[in-house]
């Protein structure tokens, strides 16, 4: 990847390409700022990005990240690695966030004894005997094609974990839900 007139052969190359921008820029290299931040953005977003459970989540912080970064560039020192600085930060920033978020929702949360959860998620003893019924049929099932519904429907994995845990292409896993569902619907109606 070329940027600025420089080669990024490695990860080791860009971080202390990264820490020769900061240098300058500490400097006052407007130039250099504006490279180190172009560059760095990426990296950031990819370092957020697998970690959340909400991808839009991952601008938000790598923008308060850029701040981050902008506000405390000074505290800096050009002889340590910038990749560890930076990792740093990010790390901060992704938990200020999602404590923030988290707290914000302590107004939906519930308790587990509140009836209208109790009704909304726990299994009304009038229906045990479907249940029951239900839990016979995935019995009958074949071994993978269980596992993979129990996974999915139950578990709440999603197709690319389980093609990942099962050796399975996602595309086989959702056609087996499908025909799986489709299977116990029918049963279900008889």
């Amino acid at each position: 990847m070329m940027d600025n007139g420089v080669n990024f052969k490695s990860n080791e190359n860009l971080s202390a390409q990264w820490s020769q921008w900061a240098s300058l820029a500490q400097s006052g290299d407007k130039m250099a700022y504006a490279a180190l931040l172009r560059s760095i953005l990426p990296y950031i977003k990819g370092r957020l990005a697998g970690s959340l459970s909400n991808p839009e989540w991952a601008d938000d912080i790598a923008q308060e990240v850029l701040i981050s970064v902008h506000k405390s560039l000074h505290t800096y020192d050009p002889q340590r690695p910038f990749k560890s600085w930076l990792g740093a930060i990010i790390g901060f920033r992704r938990s200020d966030y999602l404590r923030k978020h988290y707290n914000q929702r302590k107004h939906s949360q519930t308790s587990l004894e509140d009836p209208a959860f109790i009704k909304g998620y726990v299994t009304d003893p009038a229906y045990v005997g479907e249940l029951k019924d239900i839990e016979t049929f995935l019995q009958g099932l074949p071994q993978v094609q269980r596992d993979v519904f129990q996974m999915m429907r139950i578990d709440g994995y999603t197709s690319a974990e389980i093609a990942q845990k099962t050796g399975m292409n996602e595309s086989a896993v959702k056609v087996s839900i499908h025909r799986t569902q489709k299977k116990l619907l029918k049963h279900m109606k008889e």
